[in-house]
């Protein structure tokens, strides 16, 4: 296997790339309009296409949970070059993303996107900001809440109102709404009351950083790591009763006013001095979470011009009308680019990762 940095076009014909995505969804996400299962078929479906325009040869694989160990043995039998890793969850569970790359792991087959212990701990959200803390990456103060007694203790901790909800082992902005910034402790003791109810889950309770929104595509591995252009959150069709923030009817209800009022544009009127402390910061986060070939870090901004961490995605999404993919439009990759470079950047990491012995 070659380490160079890209595959000529003459090479690529003779290598197969597998596309596995999961069929078994997000009950949350399959449950709003607009949003099914034929969707997140469209997507995959999109990718294989994509690996196929840039030269690959490639095939479309659905898994779930009940069926994992036989479609990733068969998929072992085909030996392929590269799976392309599209699974999000199993079962309904998107704790259980790590399954699909430990197996592949065990198998030896080389895949692109994060191992498991990355996607573990990026959504442990508990065990993200700890290890950001650790390495002195700035990140808002918090508190994980387990139950009302959790809340109370809240007055004696060392936070700042507001406060923002979110559940400790999710994405997609599921469960947040404008009552999850919290302005006082009963605010949060009602929310988080109604949160836990629902979702069986912790949630992670930090301060609200008031200010611009920024993600931050990443691309690449080491020394090859490249930030694509910026992208901000435009809030300014916000209305004035309303936070300034993603929830989760702004990215799946187009009929809702946080849709309209959360509109990703390209980020402007940054001093270089700006620019240079979001990069490095997203770098930052990229590394210490042990983010592999590509992945997205959302900041905000606070009025000193600070970067703070609020998100580290290593698994987002690549559909081709995706946050990510419009970045990589920005930065000079059409979508086949983007999806051949990210199958040539994790051959290339595989390459230079020495396999244990077997004796």
């Amino acid at each position: 296997m070659s380490t160079s940095t890209s595959i000529s076009p003459a090479e690529r014909g003779s290598r197969t790339v597998l596309v596995l995505y999961n069929c078994d969804y997000d009950e949350e996400l399959t449950s709003v309009e607009g949003v099914d299962e034929s969707a997140v078929k469209l997507a995959a479906a999109a990718v294989v296409e994509a690996v196929r325009g840039y030269g690959f040869q490639s095939e479309l694989i659905a898994v779930q949970g009940t069926d994992i160990i036989d479609v990733l043995t068969d998929v072992q039998r085909q030996e392929p070059d590269l799976v392309f890793n599209l699974c999000e969850s199993l079962n309904g569970d998107a704790r259980n993303e790590v399954v699909v790359p430990a197996v592949l792991d065990m198998l030896r087959l080389p895949y692109t996107g994060s191992g498991p212990l990355c996607l573990g701990m990026c959504l442990h959200k508990e065990r993200c900001k700890e290890v950001l803390t650790a390495r002195g990456i700035a990140t808002p103060g918090y508190r994980i809440l387990h139950s009302a007694a959790d809340v109370d203790a809240l007055a004696a901790a060392d936070l700042r109102f507001p406060l923002f909800l979110k559940l400790a082992h999710e994405d997609a902005s599921i469960g947040i709404e404008e009552s999850n910034v919290c302005a006082d402790v009963d605010a949060v003791r009602v929310r988080a009351a109604a949160m836990l109810e629902r979702y069986r889950m912790p949630l992670v309770c930090e301060e609200f950083i008031a200010g611009r929104e920024v993600n931050v595509t990443l691309l690449g591995n080491g020394d090859e790591l490249r930030v694509l252009p910026l992208y901000e959150i435009d809030f300014r069709d916000m209305p004035d009763d309303r936070p300034n923030i993603i929830s989760y009817a702004a990215k799946w209800d187009e009929s809702h006013v946080d849709y309209e009022g959360t509109k990703p544009v390209p980020m402007k009127g940054v001093t270089p001095e700006l620019a240079a402390a979001i990069e490095s910061t997203a770098r930052a986060a990229f590394e210490a979470m042990g983010l592999a070939d590509f992945g997205r870090v959302d900041l905000r901004i606070d009025a000193d011009g600070t970067p703070w961490v609020i998100d580290v995605n290593p698994n987002c999404d690549l559909s081709d009308d995706a946050g990510f993919a419009r970045s990589a439009r920005a930065g000079g990759l059409d979508y086949p680019d983007l999806i051949g470079r990210i199958c040539e950047v994790a051959w290339n990491r595989h390459a230079r990762t020495p396999q244990p012995r077997i004796d």
